[in-house]
């Protein structure tokens, strides 16, 4: 069944706010849990989970797998674990990944050494756009097929791997979806599994799988980690409680710091370091950001975001900064273009096969409001503006199915008062499902229309 398509309208600039807020809960955490817990011994119990459409989207994956799970109320979930290689789907069937990138590539992970698997894999329209020929390399070394040979794109069939061993894999880029997907399929493999990590990249799939009782070892060579991962190991159920997700508080962050005499606390986020870079950069270029309460939590960092308003430098950003950052670059674009003086984004190349090409999706978005930019396949340079003149022209943005694109032009029309009409505006529910809610928390005013 096709989901109801809306337009979102943003016609006045928001007040001035000082507001503490919740936003939703971390998806990265929230996917991980429901795919380790199908496959752990006993029940796991899940507080607080992400309620978007790629949670949604796993969800059903796990269901068409045959782990049952169950919904006690809003955000609390009992998943019954079938254990390693207990996947029994039936036969013939279709696995949608919906638009997650994340569920794709962890998810044909787990399936490429579950035993005795025949399947079609597909996903929504920009999902099929992405290139996936490093995932289809690494888990083609554990024995598994991908059908058309030499095809790089969704959708596909996958057959599993008859008897999967233990491999060794070199990952050159810094990609936490690829680190966890040969993780996945180590998991019920013979033998030892050796990544050697030569970019630091998000670790959560590394620190679930400590707490869950699998046998990792991460240890540091020069600059490379070596994870190393024994198959075959029983996985233990788990109890967890979902923190805020760091992606999703930074449009708010980028908000309060566009909007004058505004401040605003953003409370219970996943502040792991791999997933701050956002914040560190920001902090280094002026902005007025402190983190508070620290804690641990299921061996992750918990903490709050303190944002006060203000005017930063112009951001000079490198490679090293990408991996800690991939999901926040859109807005960082946009808080770049209304800061006076000329920023550079290098080390950005792989932003064009995420749910669109990011580079040049909001290029073109600044381009209709005046603002110079150039950009190759590697870097993005904006000649920002301080006080840009709002103009009575009516921009219409077509996001391209991608999230990150709504919600950065939203910010962008929230913080300048440009009349601005965001097409497709439901792909911000595969994230961010209260992204709309809270900015009416915050004072800001907009408009739905539906379209279907």
């Amino acid at each position: 069944m096709q989901k109801a398509q809306y337009s979102v309208v943003f016609k006045e600039k928001i007040k001035e706010f000082n507001k503490s807020i919740d936003v939703d809960s971390d998806k990265s955490l929230s996917i991980r849990s429901i795919l380790f817990g199908a496959i752990a011994e006993g029940v796991s119990e899940v507080k607080n989970l992400l309620e978007s459409d790629d949670v949604i989207s796993t969800i059903s994956f796990i269901k068409k797998l045959g782990v049952k799970l169950k919904k006690i109320k809003k955000g609390k979930y009992l998943i019954y674990g079938q254990g390693l290689g207990g996947l029994y789907p039936q036969k013939n069937i279709t696995l949608d990944f919906g638009n997650s990138g994340t569920l794709c590539r962890l998810g044909s992970g787990l399936l490429s050494t579950s035993p005795d698997l025949s399947l079609k894999i597909t996903g929504d329209k920009s999902l099929q756009k992405r290139n996936l020929k490093t995932l289809i390399h690494a888990l083609s070394k554990f024995g598994a097929f991908f059908y058309p040979e030499k095809k790089n794109h969704l959708p596909l069939k996958l057959i599993s791997s008859n008897i999967p061993t233990g491999i060794k894999y070199v990952e050159k880029k810094g990609s936490a979806q690829i680190i966890s997907a040969v993780a996945l399929a180590a998991l019920n493999s013979f033998g030892k599994t050796e990544i050697i990590q030569e970019k630091e990249s998000r670790n959560h799939t590394q620190i679930f799988l400590k707490k869950i009782g699998s046998k990792i070892n991460i240890k540091k060579k020069g600059l490379k980690n070596i994870i190393q991962i024994m198959g075959k190991k029983k996985l233990n159920n788990f109890k967890l409680e979902m923190p805020g997700d760091p992606s999703s508080a930074a449009f708010f962050t980028a908000l309060t710091i566009l909007n004058d005499k505004s401040s605003l606390t953003l409370k219970n986020i996943c502040l792991n370091p791999t997933r701050i870079g956002f914040y560190t950069l920001l902090k280094k270029h002026g902005a007025k950001i402190k983190i508070k309460n620290l804690k641990k939590k299921n061996n992750e960092i918990i903490g709050n975001i303190f944002v006060k308003s203000g005017i930063i430098k112009p951001i000079k950003c490198n490679s090293s900064y990408y991996s800690k950052t991939v999901d926040e670059f859109p807005i960082l674009f946009i808080i770049a273009a209304l800061n006076k003086g000329t920023s550079k984004f290098s080390g950005i190349k792989d932003l064009a096969n995420k749910e669109s090409n990011r580079i040049l999706e909001i290029k073109n978005l600044l381009k209709k409001i005046n603002i110079k930019c150039k950009s190759d396949k590697n870097s993005m340079t904006i000649y920002g503006i301080k006080n840009l003149n709002v103009f009575k022209k009516k921009i219409i943005i077509d996001p391209k199915l991608d999230h990150r694109i709504c919600q950065s032009a939203a910010i962008l029309a929230l913080a300048t008062g440009i009349n601005i009409t965001i097409k497709n505006f439901e792909t911000v529910n595969t994230s961010a499902p209260s992204f709309l809610k809270k900015i009416k928390q915050l004072g800001g005013k907009f408009e739905i229309k539906k379209t279907s």
